[in-house]
């Protein structure tokens, strides 16, 4: 698909779910490398829109991203931001009971989910 196409369509992505007209500074061009199929390495402030970079290519993409992070708070936080965006994302922690965990196992095994956070 040309750049334009691609750019295009994770506009479009940004703004449905995300709410944004358009990528702030040094969001684009790690996103492109993604949906390109291509590693990035990532080193922006807090506050900078860094989780957006997986998050949306999460969407454009087939399969499941899987996000490992250290903070439990962190992964509810934006898991349930997600949620607010219509955006299924499920999560793996030590916080969650037993039944909670079965069930994300379920949901992983039907083939639910866009992103998991381990």
């Amino acid at each position: 698909m040309p750049a334009s196409e691609t750019k295009a369509r994770a506009r479009t992505v940004l703004t449905r779910r995300f709410g944004h007209d358009d990528f702030q500074t040094g969001q684009w061009e790690p996103i492109r490398a993604v949906l390109d199929g291509k590693d990035a390495l990532v080193v922006m402030p807090t506050g900078s829109g860094k989780s957006l970079i997986y998050q949306l290519p999460a969407l454009l993409l087939p399969g499941l991203t899987v996000v490992v992070s250290p903070l439990i708070a962190l992964m509810k936080d934006q898991q349930d931001k997600l949620a607010e965006q219509g955006v299924d994302a499920l999560a793996i922690h030590s916080h969650l009971s037993t039944g909670e965990a079965r069930e994300t196992h379920r949901q992983l095994e039907e083939g639910e989910g866009n992103i998991l956070y381990l």
